[in-house]
This record gives C-alpha cells, structure tokens and sequence, in this order.
C-alpha cells in the first residue's frame, strides 16, 4: 500500500489509580474527584499504532469517548506523534456499560470514514472486561485479533501472535481489522520533544487546535441516544461499595539461611491464630 495504512487507535481516560477516587451517591465512581490519565493498557494500542505508522507509514487517528476533560489524553496522544483526535462527548452517554459504549464508538468510527486496521487496548482499570474491543469489531463485521503481543505486516498481510492457553498462535489477516494488544508488547515510547512543543503551539491557538481534536456528539456521528447511556444499557449492577483501607504490617527477612528464616517468620507470627483463621 504505497500511501500507507490508516489506523485508528482507541483510547480511554480513567481515574489514576494511584489517586483515591470516592462513590457518588449512585454507586457510581466520582470521576470529578479522582485524578486522570491514559488508561494503562491503551499505551501498548498507541505504541501498535504509531509503529505501524512509523514502519509502514500512513496516519493515525486517536478516538476516545468521555466527558470534556478527556481531550486531555487526545492531547496526550497527539504528543506522542498521533495526527488527529475526536472525542465522542455527550451528557447522554452517562452510565454507559459496554454494550452502549460500543455502539456509540462504533457509530463513531463510520463518522470517522476509511481505515485499515483499529488498534484498541486489552482492556481498562476501571472495567476490567476487555468486551468493547471485540463487540467494536462485530458491529463493524470486521476480522479480531486478540491479545495480540506482537505483529508485523508482509504483502499486505498482517501476521500477528496472540497469546493462547500454554503459548501463543500466530494469525494472518488482511486488512480492515481490529487488534486488541496485550500487555506483553513494547512499552509506550517517550514523548518527543517536537511532538510536545507542537501541542504546546496549538494550544496557545485554539483555532488551530481545532483542525487536530474535534468534540463530536450523539447527533453529530448519527448515534441513537436510546442506544446509549444508562437507556441502552442492559446491564444491571445490584451494588456497589467501598472497601476499607488494607491495614496490617510487614516485615522483610533477608540475608540468612532459607532454614533460619523460616524459623524467623514462624516465630514472628502467632502460629495457632494462623492455624485458626485458615480452618474458618
């Protein structure tokens, strides 16, 4: 493909898990509160992307679904050496399972146009179900590759290993398709200098800043609103709560024997309270 391939990368912001996020009234996480970032596993999604672009030239597109602060992560990403970004944002898309973000995403992605192949992450820290990657790419009637862990492409091909079962297996699809990467690929690359210092332009010039990120709507990519939020949503969550601080203590033995600090730990617990916490 002399002109390259167009790629689309989907990214998420999520709270910073090093930040304690507390509950609305509603169960829901407090996402006004809680620090933000990218989502941890989209980073190896964006590192797939821009090697893809880097090694077989094209462009990448960076979509993402979220309240108005997640232009933040588009932001990120175009740091990173993305060339444009959309933000599907929208108060109707509040409460949204996976079933719904895929819809709206999807309608989105046809909003987008053309591409060749969608690179997403495995999953996200605050779902954990690695479901809207695969539901994307049956509602766009696409071939997957998940838990892909490393690719490349020859002749158009793309030849992917996915981590399986005791091992891996390699697969061979031509594009379009959708990717979900695993953990196991090469790490996010660093942000170059160019690549910040033209983000740090465009957002002094917000008129420019608007040729590279766009905020889109439910009406704008055609979705329909009954599809998604909390009326699209199927999924029933009968409760949720907070868990208290872990408590408790540690101690490090080191620098002896295995034999003596066996003996060191033994000694240094309670052994029937052990004993009697294990048979309950």
């Amino acid at each position: 493909m002399a002109s390259g391939y167009k790629i689309i990368v989907m990214v998420k912001q999520v709270p910073d898990t090093g930040s304690k996020a507390g509950l609305n009234p509603d169960g829901t996480i407090d996402r006004a509160r809680a620090k933000r970032m990218l989502n941890p596993f989209d980073k190896f999604a964006l590192q797939a992307a821009l090697h893809t672009k880097k090694m077989y030239g094209g462009s990448v597109t960076a979509i993402s679904m979220g309240p108005p602060p997640a232009v933040e992560i588009l932001l990120e990403a175009l740091e990173h050496g993305v060339d444009r970004g959309f933000l599907l944002s929208d108060r109707r898309l509040a409460a949204s399972d996976t079933l719904a973000t895929a819809y709206a995403l999807y309608k989105t992605i046809q909003y987008v146009g053309d591409f060749d192949i969608i690179f997403c992450g495995l999953q996200t820290t605050d779902g954990d179900t690695a479901q809207v990657g695969p539901q994307l790419a049956e509602r766009l009637n696409l071939p997957q590759v998940t838990y892909c862990e490393d690719f490349s492409v020859q002749n158009g091909e793309v030849h992917a290993r996915r981590i399986i079962e005791g091992g891996h297996q390699t697969v061979i699809a031509k594009p379009p398709l959708l990717v979900t990467i695993a953990n196991s690929y090469h790490p996010l690359e660093y942000k170059s200098f160019r690549g910040a210092w033209r983000v740090q332009q465009l957002q002094r010039k917000q008129e420019e800043l608007a040729q590279y990120i766009k905020t889109v709507t439910l009406d704008d990519v055609g979705a329909d609103p009954e599809r998604c939020g909390l009326k699209g949503s199927p999924t029933i969550v009968a409760k949720t709560e907070k868990v208290g601080e872990l408590g408790g203590s540690c101690s490090i033995h080191e620098g002896k024997a295995v034999d003596e600090l066996v003996k060191e730990v033994i000694t240094g617990c309670n052994v029937k309270e052990f004993l009697a916490a294990g048979k309950k």
